[in-house]
């Protein structure tokens, strides 16, 4: 059949103006959308700056979590906008929550380890079982802290080695630290022969004590008795120094105790002699 021409006109017309509506309607949206954008961008910036400046007042605070925290807020804020720029387009925002709330779930379940190392990298940052610079035994690791991380923590031990420990290894045992404090407590022990002076020998020991400007008057050193063998005396003198000066002062008054026991003829117990073996014996 022939078209009505003014029948096809009628139909262009209102195409065109359906079309016209439609483009000034997502012209409207367009521009909602960058407008949202920049101003989201700009809220998201201001947001980390203050959430960073103000954790920064707090005493303390690692530098590490106040990253960590100013990002989360800031990422939170970007993903909100985008949200509600495409809201503005007409897309259903209730499923594309769900969407992200699934694949979040989805991540965390592959990424489940990560997760717990994260989490126990905050706990450490926040509750500072150690720092950085101090000796710490964490069950079959131990060293000096030399970075906290997120993720794990570095270390480096007494002969040098570097050591990475994942964070939750590191939270889900006790901790020994044997510098928070500040000072340690160092016994010295000592064998001599049963038939020296005991008290002579304790007051050596004393004296070497009083002598060294590293050990601690209060608590005062003490020296004792600390086993009884068939021919030895085991003498410990116990003192308190510094943590930073717990190894150099033991290997001096290890020393020290050796020679002024020389110095006062205080003997200490050769081993006994070896048996000669039955072939020499039948010679």
């Amino acid at each position: 059949m022939p078209t009505d021409p003014q029948s096809a006109l009628i139909t262009i017309q209102a195409g065109l103006a359906q079309l016209s509506t439609l483009i000034v309607s997502y012209s409207f949206s367009a521009v909602g959308a960058v407008i949202l954008l920049v101003v989201g961008y700009l809220v998201a910036g201001l947001a980390e700056r203050s959430i960073y400046a103000g954790l920064g007042h707090i005493h303390g605070f690692d530098e590490t979590l106040r990253h960590f925290f100013s990002q989360v807020v800031r990422y939170a804020i970007l993903i909100l906008v985008v949200i509600m720029v495409l809201g503005q387009f007409g897309v259903q925002t209730a499923s594309i929550i769900a969407a992200i709330g699934a694949a979040g779930l989805a991540i965390g379940l592959a990424l489940q380890g990560t997760l717990q190392n994260i989490a126990a990298g905050i706990m450490l940052l926040a509750l500072r079982p150690f720092r950085i610079g101090e000796y710490v035994e964490v069950g079959a690791i131990a060293g000096t802290i030399e970075e906290i991380g997120l993720f794990a923590t570095k270390l480096r031990s007494v002969d040098g080695v570097y050591v990475m420990a994942p964070n939750s290894t590191l939270w889900n045992q006790p901790v020994r630290n044997f510098t928070r404090n500040g000072v340690r407590r160092t016994d010295v022990t000592l064998s001599i022969g049963s038939w020296n002076d005991i008290d002579r020998a304790q007051k050596t020991l004393l004296a070497i004590a009083a002598a060294e400007k590293r050990i601690r008057r209060e608590p005062a050193p003490i020296a004792f008795v600390a086993n009884l063998g068939d021919t030895t005396v085991s003498l410990t003198l116990r003192y308190w120094t510094s943590a930073a000066d717990y190894f150099s002062t033991q290997i001096d008054m290890t020393k020290r105790a050796k020679q002024a026991f020389d110095t006062e003829g205080i003997s200490i117990p050769l081993p006994p002699p070896e048996m000669p073996a039955p072939e020499a014996r039948k010679q």
